[in-house]
């Protein structure tokens, strides 16, 4: 607590005194707690960076590790006549597809009405609408029009057939049914079952425009027909839609650009990961260069098990090494992709195994179930990302060490400043005693300087 009149009886014991004092006390007490507190946070920052890359690591080692990442496929095709699509884990291979005729639908025209406004009946009663071998049966009454007629049909059979009237020329309205789906069996029928339609434009004047027919192609030379032009039976797993006639031929293989860019960025956050480790637990007699981890057994475990997990995984059937990946000197992670393809022209099943865990095919022709190499990879990786895991639990001990920190800093201000109003005060009182003194030795010098004149006179 600062007094502004302290120092005036004494000209010594003023405030710019006691703040040089507290400043030596700050000094001994709170600036070395500053220090600690500064490197924690220091710690806890760099902790934050390194947390962030291993959990970007471990993310994508567990994409490696997934079966379903070496199921994906791809389809290539040469030629516009088909599309396809192939699900995970479908049968790779080639194939030719010649189409000959694509599938149609059923469409039939009603015969002409003067307007979509019509009536269609003269009295109340019901026609049956066949499609497909199906039956609906449509109600109407005398004031039915066509326009109710086609709402009735899409709403009683809209899953079979749509129905729409078109305006042919002036006066002349029809009715359009067109078969939901494709193939010769969408044959399209109305009868009349009251007798009390007001003419035959739906009944025997009904007239296919359209017929429909089946698709029919060639796979591989062998005929094939099917009702429609999108195809799910043909091939398990494969999709295949028939688009126009002409020939393609489909090759169906291993998603190899999927595979390659999870290993790709594996690699680079190998590499980001292993830098950065390298870069905090750094020895050296320079304090500039040493890494802030360098003495920290937890960040430097973590360093050691990730190279020492890069020559240790593999279950025993081989090595990273053996499908391409190589580490330098300075521990910088590569891969060789022709390695890599050539191992999986060889035998994509044991690549898959090998990785992800499965059974691998020796040379012998025995037969090895292996963890996968990222699977164990994972395993050592996952140890220490993620909650509760042992770098979340040193995150823990350095917030907690700031907290300590933090409270032993807000004691020893509060107790200097306990100290200092204390002694500000003491030393108020002690300039007021010697103001005090210096008046009365004033006093008592004046009267002896008065005494000493008059004894002159």
């Amino acid at each position: 607590m600062a007094i502004s009149s302290l120092g005036v009886g004494s000209g010594v014991l003023t405030q710019d005194v006691l703040d040089q004092l507290r400043e030596a006390d700050e000094a001994a007490r709170i600036t070395p707690i500053d220090l600690d507190l500064a490197l924690v946070n220091d710690e806890e920052a760099a902790l934050s960076v390194l947390d962030a890359k291993m959990t970007n690591l471990v993310d994508n080692i567990y994409e490696l590790k997934s079966p379903s990442l070496y199921d994906e496929r791809v389809a290539n095709v040469t030629g516009t006549s088909v599309e396809v699509t192939a699900s995970a884990n479908s049968d790779v291979g080639e194939f030719t597809l010649d189409v000959t005729q694509l599938a149609t639908k059923q469409i039939e025209e009603s015969g002409a009405f003067s307007a979509a406004t019509d009536t269609i009946a003269t009295a109340a009663g019901s026609l049956n609408l066949n499609i497909d071998g199906q039956d609906f049966t449509i109600d109407y009454t005398d004031t039915t029009t066509l326009e109710d007629l086609k709402k009735s049909i899409n709403d009683v059979a809209g899953d079979k057939v749509n129905a729409t009237i078109v305006q042919v020329a002036s006066g002349d309205y029809r009715l359009f049914l067109s078969s939901v789906d494709t193939g010769s069996t969408q044959d399209i029928t109305i009868t009349d079952n009251s007798g009390n339609l007001s003419g035959t434009q739906l009944t025997s004047d009904l007239t296919a425009v359209q017929t429909g027919v089946d698709a029919e192609f060639t796979y591989n030379g062998q005929t094939i027909t099917r009702t429609s032009n999108n195809i799910t039976d043909l091939i398990t797993g494969y999709d295949i839609t028939l688009t126009s006639l002409g020939t393609s031929t489909v090759s169906v293989e291993q998603n190899r650009d999927a595979i390659m860019e999870k290993i790709d960025n594996f690699v680079t956050k190998y590499n980001d990961a292993m830098k950065e480790l390298q870069s905090l637990t750094k020895n050296s007699t320079d304090a500039e260069e040493r890494g802030i981890f360098a003495s920290n057994s937890t960040i430097r475990s973590l360093e050691r098990d990730l190279r020492s997990a890069m020559d240790e995984v593999g279950g025993g059937v081989g090595t990273l090494y053996d499908y391409g990946f190589d580490i330098a000197k300075d521990g910088t992670l590569s891969i060789d992709k022709t390695v890599l393809n050539q191992k999986l022209d060889e035998n994509a099943a044991n690549v898959e195994a090998f990785f992800s865990g499965g059974d691998f095919e020796n040379a012998d022709g025995t037969i090895t179930t292996i963890d996968g190499a990222f699977t164990e990879l994972y395993t050592q990786v996952d140890a220490y990302t993620g909650y509760s895991k042992i770098l979340d639990n040193f995150k823990t001990n350095l917030n907690d060490k700031v907290n300590s920190l933090e409270e032993r800093r807000q004691t020893e201000i509060e107790r200097l400043d306990s100290k200092y109003e204390t002694m500000a005060k003491q030393w108020q009182a002690y300039d007021a005693m010697i103001a005090q003194l210096n008046n009365s030795a004033s006093a008592f010098l004046q009267i002896i300087n008065t005494d000493n004149n008059t004894n002159d006179n």
